[in-house]
């Protein structure tokens, strides 16, 4: 069984090799142990916080695999994004330039730095190490956050955005940043990615172009990556859009990859949960009935868990899940207590 849960000091090393294996842009887990060790303790706080409103808040959870006590995977959600460093995207927009006289009409596309999504949740984060990445595993790591986020509401911001990957090269190059590179900086996009990473953002606001860039001035190279997603991070975008995020024409800043959003409340898998008593039972009589796998989550903060199972059944008559002891054990759960879940 794999399980959900909050970091712990004590998964350091599982973290440091997930960073590793992340490889270059995955901006939000640098080597960088120091940092890693103050990201794993920011965490521990945030759970650990009696709170009603999104501030600064990091929940970074680690997926378990219960047989092994291996760390498999990891995903994470910000509180409220750009409230202490200022977070920074391009929009994508459009500029006429109309001459009646000489019967002239061009629309353009644009881009314009912006702090629009300041205050605004982010999910973010997900890395599942690549021998897992089968069945339903990844599925179950994206949509549990949105178990926690349903139930601890007060916590996070009305709209939720994640920050996709954008394209770059083997080595970490991407189209858009050499152009950015060639005109305004003289550092390479794996050190630019690297210091965003390590939160120094000063460089973005000391030598970024302040003014609109005309988008058709870019290298071609650069103009077909705008919006465009790593290969890698397509089956993540597939399954955000499913959930009922879209992009609006909002992009990094140095890969261009882009920024998807949803209302809390609309996203498919908050939507859909619901709470309801659990009662243990026989696993054979659960399999009589069990069809579909369910994700399911206990109610708690600090001692969250989440799995995913064939081994739970939704009775509708009497708004009661049925689960197995092992399942119970699994989320900290006895007789009678309540769950969220919904199908995966």
């Amino acid at each position: 069984m794999q399980v959900l849960r909050p970091i712990t000091a004590n998964d350091f090393a599982a973290l440091k090799q997930i960073a590793i294996e992340s490889g270059h842009g995955f901006t939000s887990l640098p080597v960088d142990d120091n940092l890693l060790l103050e990201k794993i303790d920011r965490a521990e706080r945030s759970f650990a916080k009696d709170i009603n409103k999104p501030h600064d808040e990091t929940y970074l959870f680690v997926l378990e695999d219960s047989k092994t006590g291996q760390v498999i995977g990891t995903t994470a959600i910000e509180a409220a994004v750009g409230m202490s460093v200022p977070l920074y995207h391009y929009h994508l927009g459009k500029t006429v330039h109309h001459s009646r006289t000489l019967n002239v009409y061009n629309t353009v596309d644009i881009l314009s730095m912006c702090n629009d999504y300041t205050g605004c949740s982010e999910i973010c984060t997900l890395f599942l190490r690549e021998q897992n990445r089968k069945g339903l595993t990844g599925r179950f790591l994206s949509r549990s956050r949105f178990l926690f986020m349903a139930q601890h509401s007060e916590r996070f911001a009305d709209t939720v955005i994640a920050e996709m990957r954008g394209v770059s090269d083997e080595k970490g190059h991407s189209p858009f940043w050499q152009w950015l590179q060639e005109h305004f900086f003289s550092i390479e996009f794996p050190q630019a990615d690297h210091l965003v990473g390590l939160g120094d953002k000063v460089f973005i606001s000391e030598l970024m172009p302040k003014y609109p860039i005309y988008a058709n001035l870019l290298s071609k190279k650069a103009q077909a990556v705008i919006g465009k997603v790593h290969e890698k991070t397509k089956p993540a975008l597939k399954l955000l859009e499913k959930e009922g995020f879209e992009h609006r024409g909002y992009v990094d800043l140095f890969d261009a990859g882009p920024t998807v959003e949803a209302k809390l409340g609309n996203i498919r898998s908050v939507r859909e949960s619901q709470v309801c008593p659990i009662t243990i039972a026989e696993l054979a009589h659960i399999n009589e009935k069990s069809s579909d796998t369910l994700a399911i989550c206990n109610q708690g903060v600090n001692d969250f868990r989440s799995t995913f199972t064939k081994h739970a059944h939704y009775n509708h008559a009497k708004h009661t899940l049925i689960v197995s002891q092992e399942v119970a054990n699994a989320l900290k759960l006895k007789q009678g207590d309540a769950a969220r879940f919904f199908r995966l």
